[in-house]
């Protein structure tokens, strides 16, 4: 395929007496473009030239919900808009047999087209720089596979999610092989958790792994340092080091100011009481049923306690196409009655701002590793309710390893209505219990010393000078 020149040249001309320069090449969907983009923002803030390359769609959309933009433009990152390869994008389908965001599959397949401007983005980097450093999805393995042909490139692969869910998914898949220690009580399975077609494009890309230098985990030993451990042991990793570097977001400390930027929730969120709101989302790719919705909807009413849902259907493969239809789901008048009480968003929320406000107190969630990281930093204990994908494996990590969350419904139950009386009763036990105060309490330490170790001196900060100094020796 014919690629036009990516990269102006006086982006390349500025590095051309650069020792080490990186290359960032994310996965397209949010959670994944927003890790990466943090982690290029870090990486850049030691002075190495670090280029970002996606479709162009991907790029656009990772920048316009970047939650630090200030950070962003102080930060001299180099974006490659590849020309996006045409795919459809449908919209979910929330009555679907899978929870899995199977919609998005054919962005998925299109991101293999990426393979031939990557290729050719890393011949042209490498032609100017002593070495090349290519880190890259764990998805987008088959994309970087050229670079095995380059004796300037190293490539890393980043793992979005923790090790804990890592670790068990790949000893599930695997037959459950010897494990020396015991396995975690009421571990769920990976049934359900996966499409086919899903499983088939990770398939693919584990053959292209085989060219990685090492691994990079979006993770903290405060969190999960055995399960580090474990996978740094694991028979893929052998003689491969493991860098466990997060929380990459470390969320906006919130300040009380005056800003026509605020979003509206903020302000609702100001003249509440410390700890006393319920922040309810389901991130980017869950879609539920209108009967789920309503079942929800009444929960939060019958649970007496202040909430803000962030109530929209999963992303598109390409969110800037068509208008996104808000489905009529609450029940007549909800709104209107519930003002005092509660928040219905609709758009865009900015989530680390919330979960770090002073009056939130607890978050239901999907527990994508994101959002699961993002609460846990700033001392959130969660209502953890999977849908797909390692979900209920982070789930089990939050609410039975760290203790610091309750399930909603556990993974067996995935597939039956969850009751109004059980979304009410999980609320109050986790925001009006003393059982919900020993979680948030539980969680707020555990928060302290995340924070702390990305701090200098912190676990992950000398983990991540490690990864520079490595890249850089």
């Amino acid at each position: 395929m014919d690629v036009p020149n990516q990269c102006p040249s006086h982006d390349l001309r500025s590095f051309e007496q650069a020792q080490v320069v990186v290359l960032m090449v994310p996965f397209p969907c949010q959670s994944h473009l927003n890790q990466l983009l943090h982690l290029s923002c870090f990486i850049s803030s030691y002075n190495i030239p670090v280029h970002y390359a996606c479709s162009a769609t991907h790029i656009h959309q990772a920048k316009l919900r970047f939650t630090d933009m200030n950070r962003l433009e102080n930060t001299k990152i180099n974006f490659h808009e590849f020309p996006t390869a045409p795919f459809l994008s449908p919209p979910p389908n929330p009555n679907s047999s899978t929870r899995f965001p199977a919609h998005l599959q054919p962005s998925f397949e299109a991101s293999m087209h990426l393979r031939d401007p990557t290729a050719a983005l890393v011949r042209q980097i490498s032609a100017t720089a002593r070495k090349v450093i290519v880190v890259h999805d764990v998805l987008m393995a088959y994309v970087v596979q050229d670079i095995a042909t380059l004796q300037n490139v190293e490539s890393y692969v980043f793992h979005p999610t923790c090790a804990f869910s890592s670790f068990f998914d790949a000893w599930q898949m695997n037959g459950k092989p010897f494990l020396e220690q015991k396995e975690p009580e009421g571990l769920p399975s990976t049934e359900g958790c996966y499409t086919y077609e899903i499983l088939t494009f990770i398939a693919l890309q584990i053959e292209f792994l085989k060219f990685k230098a090492g691994s990079i985990y979006n993770s903290c030993r405060s969190i999960e340092g055995t399960y580090i451990d474990l996978m740094a042991n694991g028979e893929f990793n052998k003689n491969k080091q493991i860098w466990a570097i997060g929380p990459l977001n470390m969320g906006i400390v919130y300040e009380r100011r005056n800003s026509n930027r605020r979003h509206k929730c903020l302000e609702w969120l100001d003249k509440l009481a410390p700890k006393s709101v319920l922040y309810v989302s389901f991130g980017t790719t869950t879609s539920m049923t209108d009967e789920q919705i309503k079942e929800l909807a009444k929960g939060l009413e019958q649970s007496q306690q202040k909430f803000i849902w962030v109530l929209r259907d999963a992303d598109k493969g390409d969110i800037f196409t068509g208008d996104v239809k808000i489905r009529n789901q609450l029940p007549e008048g909800y709104e209107e009655r519930l003002k005092e009480v509660g928040m219905v968003v609709r758009d865009w929320a900015p989530q680390v701002e919330i979960l770090g406000h002073p009056s939130t107190g607890a978050f239901m969630s999907h527990c994508g590793w994101n959002s699961c990281l993002e609460s846990i930093t700033v001392g959130v204990p969660i209502a953890a309710w999977p849908m797909h994908s390692e979900q209920p494996k982070n789930a089990c990590l939050v609410t039975d390893i760290l203790k610091v969350g309750v399930l909603v419904n556990r993974w067996e139950h995935r597939d039956e209505l969850v009751t109004s009386t059980t979304i009410a009763e999980v609320v109050k036990r986790l925001m009006a219990s003393k059982e919900g105060e020993e979680m948030r309490k539980r969680a707020e330490e555990l928060g302290v010393a995340t924070q702390q170790s990305v701090e200098e001196g912190g676990v992950s900060r000398m983990e991540l000078d490690s990864f520079v100094a490595h890249i850089t020796r």
